[in-house]
């Protein structure tokens, strides 16, 4: 029985994934201009935000952080934050000077 909940977990989060995946293309498709690539701030931080969602859903299904002691999940939780602000930050600062 625990094999099965563990499939159907394993299943719903690979769906999540894919569903992500999909909106991501979405507004990637989304961020052209007469079929040309447009660049936008938007379009950007939609990207980086999609990626740390997915990272710390990896991290927490298939890297069994979910199941690890309290402070590496924290310890986790704080890394991918930190990443996020660090990508935002750099993009947000760069396009500032620009």
């Amino acid at each position: 029985m625990v094999e099965n909940e563990f499939n159907k977990r394993l299943l719903g989060v690979w769906s999540i994934l894919v569903a992500i995946s999909l909106a991501y293309l979405w507004i990637d498709h989304a961020a052209t201009h007469l079929g040309i690539p447009t660049a936008s701030t938007v379009v950007t931080v939609g990207a980086i935000c999609f990626a740390v969602v997915k990272v710390r859903i990896i991290m927490r299904e298939f890297m069994e952080v979910r199941t690890a002691p309290r402070v590496l999940r924290l310890l986790t939780d704080f890394w991918v934050l930190l990443m996020a602000a660090a990508m935002l930050g750099v993009y947000l600062a760069g396009k500032a000077v620009a």
